[in-house]
């Protein structure tokens, strides 16, 4: 099934954050993390905040989208926060949806999406992980969303299949169907 592309409303300054997303995800993975990446940028085309993945010591919550809306919460007004847009490396998964909408931030783009990286795990032989693996807006309806970013899904999917390998010695092609790892082990995106 091919995955639903809002492609129109993407601009090359939208691709240039996620750019920068990526890159950020590569810092994740380079520091033993999770490849994801996140930039918040405000009406006037600011970058306020940036983050990356951090789960790596225990705490699923790490997300770089999760920490965006924490800070937008603690930094911004709410008009401000509504004016922004998040660039994310992947879609969103649930848990930040949610935070996301209840903080009240704008439009999100992703350079890849959530069906992506499922079909990727499965692909791989990976469980799914503990939460369901929703698009955005089967979590947060209201929230305008761009992406994926087809330019962008080779390098991330790269990426992943680093981490797989970083994580499993062994196992020489994260694109055989040998391993049956659970989420534990590969943290709590879907």
């Amino acid at each position: 099934m091919a995955d639903p592309t809002n492609r129109q409303s993407l601009t090359q300054t939208d691709l240039d954050h996620l750019r920068r997303c990526v890159e950020l995800a590569r810092g994740a993975l380079d520091d033993g993390d999770e490849p994801f990446g996140s930039v918040l940028v405000d009406a006037s085309g600011t970058v306020r905040f940036e983050d990356r993945n951090r789960v790596k010591d225990g705490d699923q919550t790490r997300h770089p989208e999760f920490e965006l809306s924490r800070w937008a919460a603690r930094h911004l007004s709410p008009a401000e926060r509504a004016g922004c847009v998040v660039y994310t490396s992947g879609e969103h998964c649930a848990m930040c949806s949610a935070a996301h909408a209840w903080v009240g931030l704008g439009r999100i783009v992703y350079a890849t999406s959530t069906q992506q990286l499922v079909r990727w795990r499965t692909e791989w032989g990976l469980a799914a992980g503990p939460v369901a693996a929703l698009p955005i807006e089967a979590v947060a309806p209201g929230i305008e969303t761009a992406g994926p970013a087809p330019e962008f899904a080779d390098e991330i999917r790269s990426l992943h299949e680093q981490l797989i390998s970083r994580r499993r010695p062994g196992w020489p092609s994260p694109r055989a169907k040998t391993d049956r790892t659970g989420p534990s082990e590969f943290g709590g995106r879907p």
